[in-house]
């Protein structure tokens, strides 16, 4: 008599088993995920070897030949920058993003660029109507009688539409909101995302043909829909901003084809979305005087240094806890350095609120900034302005050391480009001499330990 499997059903998540289907995943808490394990596996039966053509038997590595992959300029700069020069024939691209950031708009742009080269680009929309969508086209200016355009749910008609155009690019928008009528569940769920993905991305193998997918994000900012999904695409791009700001970005997850630490920068405005080719003022409010509370520190996104303004502002107060208030910068890392402060340079601020604040809206997450932050707060608590000048970058350690960090020389000269001639950077080997050489000359009421002599003005 034969015996039962010992486990019916599987996660598509993590992988954790069950006798009894469950609406939870038992393991990694997951919704939706279990399903029945020859739905998984694929194995309805006994599997048999089937005999190989002569043309798939596994060849030595040495004898296979490969073609290079060739990449095709999309006409947006920042873009092809994130794709490591352009779309190539048969990639899948995921491009994910919180709502309203701005991913339709791009895709829509990027459809219209490559519509004006004569090229048919098919844009399937699943979320709104082909009226909307030339809506938006002509306030963007993103018109071409070669852009066709489609609002379809259902995978065998999107299948079809590819079939009777012929498209060159192929654009879904998006990829949760699409489901297959031979598949149980409703768009979005992960058997649902899973099928319609694998279709799409077969037919562009198959084709050649370049497939751009959107997806949806949920409240925690990862991918919706199972993780194979990232497995399945050949790129994944976020694209991130903040609503308060016109600024964007596009970093690369994933990239088969090129780097995947590079960063595409865009502003959004009322005509559509704008390319910003040198975003190095975007986060600077300089005056024409020093203001004190302010250090200027170079950051890297992907390979591409940005100068940015970090801004502290430190106040007295009554208060048994006081306030510790970041925006931009990492608030651990903020503790971190004001405990440094006073105790390696006797800096009092546990009676003081201490606020940081980066310009633009941009978010400090190396620790490269570690040396700028400091000599913010410094600057702010002793009411001394740093020289107009002036740029910082270094890691700070516990010890008070200042660390190297990675592209010191790229920074420094990106510093030197616009304008910054006073660097200090991780060539001093402790936060003692970086102070030293940022506060030199400052009046006596400068941080203490810091040596003063004369000839600063007070802000």
């Amino acid at each position: 008599m034969p015996t039962k499997p010992l486990s019916n059903f599987k996660c598509t998540e993590c992988g954790w088993t069950t006798l009894r289907w469950a609406g939870r995943c038992g393991e990694c808490q997951s919704w939706g995920t279990v399903v029945s394990a020859a739905e998984t596996t694929g194995l309805h039966g006994q599997v048999r070897a089937v005999n190989l053509e002569e043309g798939r038997i596994a060849r030595p590595i040495t004898e296979i030949e490969t073609d290079a992959a060739t990449h095709w300029a999309t006409g947006i700069t920042e873009f092809d920058r994130v794709l490591g020069g352009g779309l190539v024939p048969g990639v899948a691209i995921l491009l994910s993003g919180e709502p309203g950031v701005g991913k339709s708009t791009l895709l829509l742009e990027v459809a219209a660029r490559a519509a004006q080269e004569h090229l048919r680009v098919l844009y399937v929309s699943a979320e709104e109507s082909v009226g909307q969508i030339k809506m938006r086209a002509e306030r963007t200016g993103s018109l071409s009688p070669t852009l066709m355009l489609a609002a379809e749910t259902d995978l065998a008609t999107i299948l079809g539409q590819i079939d009777a155009v012929m498209p060159h690019l192929v654009i879904v928008d998006s990829v949760q909101t699409v489901s297959s009528s031979t598949i149980e569940g409703s768009a979005g769920g992960p058997t649902q995302v899973r099928a319609v993905a694998s279709a799409l991305i077969r037919v562009a193998k198959e084709r050649s043909l370049p497939v751009l997918l959107v997806g949806h994000v949920t409240k925690d900012g990862s991918i919706a829909g199972p993780r194979v999904l990232e497995h399945l695409v050949d790129v994944v791009c976020q694209f991130e901003g903040d609503r308060q700001t016109s600024l964007r970005f596009v970093r690369t997850l994933k990239n088969r084809f090129g780097p995947t630490d590079e960063v595409g920068c865009f502003e959004m405005t009322g005509e559509g979305i704008r390319e910003v080719p040198d975003p190095s003022g975007l986060f600077l409010s300089r005056g024409s005087e020093a203001v004190s509370g302010t250090c200027v520190t170079v950051a890297l996104e992907g390979r591409r240094a940005l100068p940015v303004e970090v801004q502290a502002l430190v106040v007295g107060t009554t208060a048994p806890n006081p306030r510790r208030v970041t925006n931009g910068v990492d608030s651990s890392r903020v503790s971190m350095l004001l405990a440094v402060l006073e105790r390696r340079m006797k800096v009092r601020l546990s009676d003081k609120d201490v606020y940081v604040s980066t310009v633009g809206g941009v978010k400090l997450t190396e620790p490269a900034a570690d040396l700028a932050i400091a000599l913010a707060i410094a600057s702010a608590a002793s009411d001394l302005a740093l020289p107009h000048n002036f740029v910082a970058f270094g890691e700070i350690s516990l010890a008070g050391e200042v660390r190297p960090v990675t592209s010191s020389a790229l920074r420094a000269t990106e510093a030197k480009r616009l304008g910054f001639t006073n660097l200090v950077g991780p060539g001093e080997t402790a936060i003692r001499a970086a102070f030293a050489r940022a506060f030199n000359g400052a009046r006596s009421g400068g941080p203490a330990g810091v040596e003063s002599g004369g000839g600063r003005d007070r802000k």
